[in-house]
């Protein structure tokens, strides 16, 4: 048996006790590491240790894989009909529901975004799960016509034992996105949850259970990635992994997966989005779209619309506006009702935000509000925009994951539609104009795998999204995840054919 830790919450927006298990979950039962090592759960607000939860490591996701794949084949895949996995994810659903508040209480201690924002998260979650459950009975092949004397169908069968490997900016939404497709496929699955962040994914476990997922079929393994993370990308048991993440380690996982088995692969990586406002705007929604682009989860989002192009004529007044809108944000406690930005999520992020801040005044831009930490304790910074940029700096090329906008005017929109795409990033774009023409054009022509017109940071769980480029391989939302999760089979049937 492992342990749990108890949280007393008492705070202006919820008030509350949360036990959490802090071991791992394997085989539908909580268990110590193998090598018995612990990871500590730090609140960003102040640095301090919330607890400890279990490590585990390459040990453990064998014994994880093992217990996924004896799942899979003995009591789960096409051996439980759709219908009646879908009723699993929805009772899941239900029974997050009728938690909500108190894993949204989890995820804004876990990651320090606002009890406001972590509600928001846990409602997607739970949209999400209602979602796939709807689509775990309508997952189907077809019939071909070939000729007279040949039936032939396809069939999309599960692909197996599924690796997911989420990361810490949106821990629960970023679950529901790998776990609902692949179990509504009949998929088992093995998630590595970001070891800033396991509070809520350890917190789910027993719910699992309540929801009637057999043993094994839904395994949560804590871990540092260099260990159980490509523990779990190398493993021969495991075939397929969904990763969301850096870059850097999309293709550390890519090539794991080429080096062993040739595990399927899909791949939500990093961005550096751009949002293009033309003259023609209506400001007071553009500002508020754009802040929200920008500074949505403290700028921890891979779609951050950290560029900002503005065209010369409405330069001054879009600077001035969004430069009044952006001081009006309070950074302070997530608990307290009206803070809208909380604290970056670790030492190690609030340190590479600003280092980039530094690289910024360095190679000439000018911090144009913001630029420094808020407060004395805690991985607070102070919102910030720069202007004055070029596109060579770091600032305008690298994904900050911060607070961090750099403003940029342009003239005609052939040069905002270049700037746009000098990026080795494809993963979203905003265009903002009254121009219908326009809007679709420009949006058309920037190379992205999501383009928002009027808005920013807006999805739909039934739209597909991912990237081009260095932002990703394969699609997550909507039925083009389900294509990830499958495999299609196709069967000849001979009917009359003599040779």
């Amino acid at each position: 048996m492992s342990s749990s830790f108890t949280y007393q919450f008492d705070t202006p927006t919820y008030k509350g006790t949360s036990t959490v298990p802090t071991g791992l979950f394997i085989n539908g039962k909580f268990v110590e590491p193998v090598q018995k090592g612990t990871i500590e759960v730090l609140n960003p607000v102040n640095g301090k240790v919330i607890t400890s939860v279990a490590a585990g490591t390459a040990a453990d996701i064998d014994i994880a894989a093992q217990a996924a794949r004896k799942a899979y084949k003995e009591r789960w895949g096409l051996k439980v009909p759709g219908a009646q996995r879908g009723r699993m994810l929805s009772k899941l659903a239900d029974l997050l529901q009728a938690n909500a508040d108190e894993f949204s209480a989890l995820e804004a201690l876990d990651v320090g975004k606002t009890f406001n924002a972590a509600r928001n998260s846990v409602s997607s979650t739970i949209a999400a799960l209602r979602y796939y459950a709807g689509w775990a009975d309508k997952i189907q092949g077809k019939t071909i016509e070939t000729n007279e004397k040949k039936l032939a169908y396809t069939r999309h069968e599960p692909i197996g034992v599924v690796g997911a490997i989420i990361p810490w900016n949106f821990p629960l939404a970023m679950l529901s996105w790998k776990i609902g497709p692949a179990l509504a496929a009949g998929n088992a699955v093995i998630l590595k949850p970001s070891e800033l962040t396991p509070l809520t994914a350890l917190r789910l476990c027993p719910l699992f259970v309540e929801a009637g997922f057999p043993d094994g079929v839904i395994n949560i393994v804590n871990g540092y990635g260099s260990t159980a993370g490509q523990a779990l990308s190398e493993h021969m048991a495991v075939d397929k992994i969904a990763f969301t993440g850096s870059t850097l380690t999309g293709r550390k996982i890519m090539e794991a997966a080429a080096k062993t088995n040739l595990k399927k692969v899909t791949l939500e990586l990093g961005g550096k989005s751009p949002s293009v406002i033309f003259d023609d705007v209506d400001l007071e929604q553009t500002v508020k779209w754009v802040s929200h682009g920008i500074f949505l989860n403290h700028g921890q989002a891979c779609t951050a619309s950290s560029r900002i192009f503005v065209q010369a004529g409405i330069y001054d007044k879009f600077l001035k506006a969004f430069t009044e809108h952006t001081l009006s944000l309070k950074v302070g406690d997530p608990f307290e009702p009206d803070t809208y930005q909380g604290p970056q999520v670790s030492q190690t992020q609030f340190e590479r935000i600003m280092g980039y801040i530094k690289s910024g005044k360095e190679d000439g831009a000018t911090v144009h509000i913001g630029g420094e930490r808020h407060g004395n304790e805690g991985y607070f910074i102070k919102p910030t925009i720069f202007t004055e940029c070029k596109s060579s700096m770091k600032i305008v090329q690298e994904e900050i994951f911060g607070p961090v906008a750099a403003v940029i005017k342009f003239t005609t929109e052939e040069e905002a539609v270049e700037e746009a795409n000098n990026t080795l990033y494809g993963l979203a774009c905003s265009v903002f104009t009254r121009d219908i023409d326009r809007a679709i054009r420009v949006a058309h022509s920037i190379e992205a795998g999501t383009a928002w017109i009027n808005c920013h940071n807006s999805t739909e769980l039934s739209v597909p999204f991912g990237g081009f480029k260095q932002s990703g391989i394969g699609r997550e939302l909507g039925e083009y995840a389900l294509e990830h999760y499958t495999n299609v089979k196709a069967v000849h049937v001979n009917i009359g054919h003599r040779l």
